[in-house]
């Protein structure tokens, strides 16, 4: 490991970042540095512009690629390099803004109900019915539902942050089920191989995508979709938008006002949290 790295590293740790952050933030720099053939911290600005025109024109990579990228090369900069002056105009593609295609009751329903294997189709009701970003959900333990005070404990989220998420009592009825007929010991949704490791997101991936391919939903979308479809479905129910953006653990109200456009003007009128996954059972009658 150079130097260089082991800086990196710690730098990202006593920052809180995630391990995916770690990864992604890792790669960019050593990318730089493989197309150069030399450490970033003897480049010059127009070689980091150029490196970026490389990743946009030549490989062709997507707006988000590159952001991921940038992100990376500027944390370097500032934070290990100490150049707080790092003001390099780095061109990257602009990010189209689309509207995803959101996942409506129904649908939810549909795809929920298609999940024949057990253990799987807890997995994701429990990612609609709360809300959670994919790497929560794998990283769920039993002893992080709190039957009693209905909430779900989300030990280090995004930003390196624990949360209490509101678990509604079809959902909590239907984890207890999960819970007699599994008896999982420490990981709530263990891998299959190794029990005491927890299941690989690209596992929760496909038994979203092979779910939603036998409801015969076509819409464009993984995982998230079902978190997606909480944040909106709760905003229809009336839940106040500040109460959302706590549940979801996002930072910036502005990350959870990106839902505002999915919900009409008539919003619900409870004005509190809804139970979602029961709610299912309406819409499949």
């Amino acid at each position: 490991m150079t130097p260089l790295r082991k800086q990196m590293i710690e730098a990202m740790q006593l920052r809180g970042f995630s391990p995916r952050t770690h990864e992604s933030y890792l790669y960019g720099v050593e990318q730089l540095a493989q197309h150069y053939h030399c450490s970033p911290d003897n480049l010059s600005p127009i070689q980091l512009q150029d490196f970026f025109k490389y990743l946009a024109l030549e490989r062709k990579l997507s707006p988000a690629s590159c952001r991921l990228y940038l992100n990376g090369v500027r944390f370097l900069f500032r934070h290990v390099l100490n150049k707080q002056s790092f003001e390099v105009s780095l061109v990257i593609p602009k990010r189209e803004q689309r509207i995803p295609e959101l996942l409506n009751r129904v649908e939810v329903a549909r795809l929920l109900c298609a999940c024949h294997y057990p253990k799987h189709r807890m997995l994701l009701e429990t990612c609609y019915g709360c809300g959670l970003r994919v790497s929560e959900l794998v990283a769920l333990k039993a002893r992080d539902i709190d039957g009693e005070r209905q909430l779900l404990r989300i030990e280090q989220g995004k930003g390196a942050k624990d949360r209490l998420v509101l678990i509604a009592p079809t959902l909590l009825k239907r984890l207890r089920l999960y819970w007699q007929a599994q008896h999982p010991k420490e990981w709530l949704f263990p891998n299959e191989r190794e029990p005491d490791r927890p299941l690989n997101i690209s596992t929760a991936q496909r038994a979203f995508h092979r779910a939603k391919t036998a409801a015969g939903i076509d819409k464009i979308g993984g995982i998230h979709s079902l978190r997606h479809a909480y944040a909106t479905h709760q905003l229809e129910s009336g839940l106040p938008v500040h109460q959302l953006q706590r549940l979801l653990g996002h930072q910036n109200l502005r990350s959870t006002l990106r839902y505002i456009h999915w919900v009409p003007n008539d919003q619900g009128k409870n004005q509190g949290h809804a139970d979602l996954i029961g709610n299912l059972a309406v819409d499949r009658e």
